[in-house]
């Protein structure tokens, strides 16, 4: 599990806030008057059915998708109102892994990396290669990946990567979207460790879009759940088990769950 969040005269911080989020593509209603906080410190799981729009509202919150209404603040900063310049202060402070890394395929492993420092820094060449290697360390890789291009690595590596990258400017925010689709068990779950010790490590604060059960057991201390448009539900793996509502109910005690899991010929008792 992550450290406990950071909080302010008794109250957790919450570093990002969206509120009343609706987005559309035409005449469809992806999220309707949707509400969400992150606390500073937490993993946060955020799942849902698919095609919820889980996605979408990360991508709303980095500015990638347009909301028809409502706010969002990342520390503090309204992202609708803020001038260009301070938008990119905060766009400094996140990083992102998306669900198939989206690597530049014509760059190597350390220009990618090198890419979003290039965007914001000023370094020589030696300290961006300094930097890259380190970077590939802290996520179980080493410098003789570096020169080899993405179609030449394993999905575990190309996950691996792609966290590096998100990693690459210090950030206090990692957006990670379903981190361990594609991998097989022990890779999911070599993954799932190495997210929780960077966290404690660095002290980020996750946003994880996620279907992963076992994810969000062993390393979430927070989960929100989209359905129907909006937020039905957050907080601890405790508050969704123990829920009536059907939806959690289905996904969280069903069949394929943790609870609801029998090995063949054994009935519950």
């Amino acid at each position: 599990m992550a450290t406990a969040p950071a909080s302010t005269n008794g109250k957790k911080e919450i570093v990002i806030e969206a509120r009343d989020i609706v987005v559309g593509f035409g005449s469809h209603l992806v999220l309707n008057h949707t509400d969400l906080d992150v606390y500073r410190g937490e993993i946060l799981g955020f799942v849902g059915g698919s095609g919820a729009g889980k996605s979408v509202l990360m991508r709303t919150i980095i500015g990638l998708i347009p909301k028809r209404a409502g706010t969002i603040k990342v520390f503090g900063v309204d992202m609708g109102e803020a001038s260009d310049s301070e938008r990119r202060a905060v766009e400094r402070r996140w990083g992102v892994l998306f669900q198939q890394g989206a690597l530049f395929s014509s760059l190597t492993v350390m220009e990618n990396l090198q890419f979003p420092v290039r965007e914001y820094l000023h370094l020589s060449q030696r300290l961006l290669d300094e930097l890259a290697i380190a970077k590939l360390e802290m996520v179980g890789l080493d410098a003789s990946v570096c020169n080899k291009f993405p179609s030449e690595l394993s999905g575990g590596m190309t996950k691996r990567v792609a966290l590096a990258r998100a990693l690459a400017l210090d950030p206090e925010i990692v957006f990670l979207d379903e981190p361990t689709s594609g991998l097989d068990p022990i890779g999911a779950g070599d993954f799932d460790t190495l997210i929780a010790t960077l966290q404690r490590t660095l002290g980020l604060t996750v946003f994880m879009v996620t279907h992963d059960l076992d994810s969000l057991h062993t390393v979430c201390d927070r989960i929100a759940v989209l359905a129907e448009g909006k937020v039905i539900a957050a907080g601890t793996m405790e508050t969704m088990l123990a829920s009536e509502h059907p939806w959690l109910k289905s996904y969280f005690r069903g069949k394929r769950s943790r609870a609801g899991y029998q090995p063949q010929g054994k009935a519950a008792t």
